[in-house]
């Protein structure tokens, strides 16, 4: 394990820049994609939002311009959703609601609800919320009948990602870690919000694994285990508040 301060690094910020502008771009794809005007998203806090998402995340991957997919305000419901690359173009996921989770821990067949696996070029922004409504875990009520308790879901799984920002992203709940990175290269996180009761274990904040350039700024987690916890092999930058 190391420790080591650097700076982000130039091209991660010409990266950013590239998917700010993003809503100038035209032909061949690329723009604003919101997940309810165009693939029918509803903010009701049941009906699931996975499909919209995938569709969106489908449509913005394949673009060969920078895109951009709005989740507007309000409650969305998600089962799950794994968002995979490589993409042909910056994409920026911009979260304006609540997104919760089911509150059932059997409710998922692999440790994760929400996963990002090998991106560049990627911005998570938005203000929004992820909720994995983790009450039921840390109970632990039922782990002698069930085999869900050994893989309860991570909250958010960064994967394999190269130049990414966590930007004004809030992950509370979770019914194991909050946030999980592994294999990342050059990932920001800034203004990155964790928050669970003192009650809830095995809710570590955020866990590295063999990453280089994590970069934490401006950022509050308060949870129930490890605020960070890092792993064989990773290079962190931190600047708490």
């Amino acid at each position: 394990m190391a420790i080591q301060f650097n700076f982000l690094s130039s091209m991660l910020i010409l990266v950013l820049l590239s998917i700010s502008s993003v809503e100038g771009s035209g032909g061949g794809g690329g723009g604003v994609i919101d997940v309810v005007a165009k693939f029918g998203a509803k903010a009701d806090e049941k009906t699931d939002l996975s499909k919209p998402l995938l569709d969106a995340w489908k449509e913005a991957c394949a673009s060969t311009y920078p895109s951009k997919i709005v989740i507007p305000k309000g409650i969305y419901f998600l089962s799950t959703a794994t968002l995979d690359g490589p993409c042909k173009a910056p994409i920026e996921l911009q979260v304006q609601g609540t997104v919760k989770a089911p509150a059932d821990p059997g409710a998922f067949k692999e440790p994760k609800w929400i996963a990002f696996n090998r991106i560049e070029n990627f911005k998570f922004s938005g203000g929004g919320v992820f909720d994995g409504q983790g009450t039921t875990a840390y109970k632990r009520e039922g782990c002698k009948g069930h085999n869900y308790c050994g893989s309860l879901p991570i909250n958010l799984r960064f994967d394999f990602l190269t130049n990414a920002m966590i930007q004004d992203i809030t992950t509370k709940d979770s019914k194991q870690f909050q946030a999980n990175v592994l294999g990342c290269k050059n990932i920001t996180f800034e203004h990155f919000t964790v928050s669970a009761p003192d009650e809830s274990p095995n809710t570590d904040g955020i866990h590295i694994g063999r990453s280089d350039g994590v970069n934490f700024l401006n950022s509050e987690i308060k949870t129930g285990d490890d605020c960070v916890s890092i792993g064989d092999g990773s290079k962190i930058w931190l600047s708490m508040e």
